[in-house]
């Protein structure tokens, strides 16, 4: 059994929700290069050239590369051998979302009742996700998601007469109707399987994964190829004003389901689609 403690996973948590924030994965920052160069439409190439230079400006000045620094999503991945010290892990993952939100100098967006909507002022609490693996460490996973694209996502609970191309045809449906909601270029992760709520938290999982590394099963890797060029076809392009780029990247997550089923969720994410990782 290995020690590890509350106020270690408080400091981590908040120097997460600031790195996140202000530096975007090197896939992402990549894609959007990758993509600048392969505009044709000059306003397209312009607005790419314009979210590049966003970006360095971001690195530079150690300012969030989004107003909207979104609501806090935590994933620990718990080693059963572990053994959490001085305090529980929520309260020690909310402390350090206050942290960071409020020594970083990021916009605090969560309101305390969904209906009362009173700001908290720190964006605590955050969404947390716990999944026991082996081993005596913690990983955590700091992914900040603004509402802009979180808006634009959709779950479709398909019948299990269901195919691939109806399943793909949710994906460019979702896409479709975001538009220019989501800042494209988008990022789209898509669960299947499950039910309703854990397809759910396989596309927001799914967000995470680096967009250079595809499902390890050729058949759904061949499937986030289709999607993604499904829908770069769409034309809906950079910030909606058209262009081959409406789409960075797309990452599928499954699960077994039940046999009567078929659940499917596609999780929008913007341009700055933002997560950093730690093990502890």
């Amino acid at each position: 059994m290995r020690d590890i403690a509350a106020a270690a996973i408080e400091q981590a948590v908040r120097d997460l929700c600031i790195e996140a924030n202000r530096h975007l994965p090197g896939d992402i920052r990549r894609a959007v290069q990758e993509a600048a160069g392969r505009e044709s439409m000059p306003l397209a190439r312009d607005i790419m050239r314009d979210l590049e230079e966003n970006l360095d400006a971001a690195d530079e000045l150690c300012l969030p590369v989004c107003q909207d620094t979104g609501m806090a999503v935590v994933f620990a991945r718990l080693g059963q051998e572990a053994h959490i010290t001085g305090g529980l892990l929520r309260d020690a993952v909310n402390r350090g979302v206050a942290r960071g939100y409020t020594e970083g100098l990021l916009r605090c967006s969560v309101v305390k009742d969904p209906l009362r909507r009173v700001n908290t002022g720190d964006n605590t609490p955050a969404v947390l996700h716990v999944e026991l693996v082996e081993g005596d460490r913690l990983e955590l996973t700091v992914a900040p998601k603004g509402f802009g694209s979180e808006n634009m996502s959709r779950i479709f609970m398909l019948t299990p007469a269901a195919d691939r191309e109806r399943v793909l045809g949710c994906i460019v449906q979702a896409a479709r109707e975001a538009g220019s909601n989501p800042c494209p270029p988008m990022v789209l992760g898509v669960g299947i399987g499950g039910d309703f709520e854990l397809c759910a938290a396989l596309a927001k999982q799914a967000l995470c994964r680096p967009l250079d590394r595809p499902n390890p099963d050729p058949y759904y890797a061949e499937m986030e190829r289709d999607a993604l060029a499904s829908v770069n076809a769409l034309g809906i392009g950079p910030q909606g004003f058209g262009g081959a780029t409406t789409c960075l990247g797309v990452a599928i997550e499954t699960y077994p389901t039940h046999i009567a089923g078929l659940p499917v969720a596609v999780n929008v994410g913007c341009h700055v689609t933002r997560h950093a990782s730690v093990i502890l």
